[in-house]
């Protein structure tokens, strides 16, 4: 579909329909603004910021009568 033909498809809608397809296309170009400010993060990059507990893998209290 080229721009004419987009056109006098939205051109044919009400005015209610309108607004929804302006609505869109301001939420197309927010979506794709956001999707350029996305950086490749470094491996490691969180290293520090949180601790696991030696027994992570242990069953826990709350389940001993499931097992």
């Amino acid at each position: 579909m080229n721009n004419v033909q987009l056109y006098t498809e939205i051109s044919l809608l009400p005015a209610s329909l309108k607004q929804e397809v302006k609505d869109f296309v301001d939420f197309l170009k927010t979506k794709s603004q956001s999707k350029s400010k996305i950086t490749e993060r470094e491996f490691g990059c969180a290293k520090g910021l949180f601790t696991i507990h030696d027994d992570f893998d242990e069953p826990l209290d709350d389940f001993k009568e499931y097992m």
